[in-house]
């Protein structure tokens, strides 16, 4: 029982506070939270941020709670400040998915889908091919990074406990799910406007040819001109990702500033 007396109890507290928040954080962005890795494996890799995190970061230990109550707000104001910074990425890479699912249905590939492993539910091949490219080159371009430090900045801009759904916040969620549609369609329009014109095409085939077979040749050539397209269009992609990590930081700061109070 010695060892226990090596621990002091007002630090081992600061620890605590830091990895609850590490951990919520954490379990919250897409990169981190997929269900691939198993819990034990993330509590673990959180509680050594943690312990690399508490020394560096100023928390107030006064804010440690002292009943369930107390406890349970804690955890509540917590998780509302790991939705705050999760949910910007997970819109982006939303915007992904579902150009990647539009393409998929202009391809004939709807009724196409494969097990997701990160939520264990069906989604559509393209929607999977680019959400890995997207997941790739924001790991490439050292996004995780920036997770890391916005992380230790949110103990600066918002204190452990607590937590303000101001205006300017929710104005700017109104505005980056607005982005989101408009994401899926500077991404998908290349392929979405190429499969319209294939499917014109034969359509006036058929008109002028009227005993050909267009349904045989159509699905097919469809495929083909859809991946192919698709293929071209991970460049946008990556672009893309690129553009919205370079702005990353600035956003996350920007939540965190209107999480803390403004």
């Amino acid at each position: 029982m010695d060892i226990l007396n090596v621990i002091d109890p007002m630090e081992f507290r600061t620890y605590l506070l830091v990895l609850l928040r590490v951990s919520i954080l954490f379990f919250m962005f897409p990169v981190f939270s997929s269900n691939v890795f198993p819990n034990t494996l993330k509590m673990g890799f959180a509680m050594v941020v943690s312990l690399l995190f508490y020394s560096v970061v100023a928390v107030d230990v006064g804010r440690f709670p002292m009943s369930a109550a107390a406890t349970g707000l804690l955890i509540l104001a917590e998780g509302l400040v790991g939705m705050t910074m999760g949910l910007c990425l997970r819109m982006f890479f939303g915007a992904v998915q579902l150009a990647g699912q539009i393409i998929g249905f202009q391809m004939g590939f709807s009724m196409i889908n494969v097990l997701d492993p990160q939520t264990g539910s069906n989604v559509s091949i393209m929607d999977q091919l680019g959400y890995w490219v997207c997941l790739l080159v924001f790991l490439s371009v050292n996004g995780h990074h920036i997770m890391f430090l916005a992380v230790i900045e949110s103990f600066k801009l918002v204190p452990i406990g607590f937590f303000m759904l101001h205006d300017a916040l929710m104005a700017k969620y109104i505005d980056l799910g607005a982005q989101i549609f408009f994401l899926a369609l500077k991404i998908g329009a290349p392929v979405i406007a190429s499969l319209a014109f294939v499917s014109v095409g034969f359509g006036l085939m058929a008109k002028f040819s009227p005993q050909m077979n267009v349904m045989i040749v159509a699905f097919p050539l469809k495929i083909v001109a859809g991946l192919v397209l698709f293929g071209l269009t991970l460049q946008i992609i990556a672009i893309l990702t690129k553009n919205y990590v370079t702005d990353f930081k600035g956003l996350l700061m920007q939540l965190l500033f209107f999480a803390g109070g403004g």
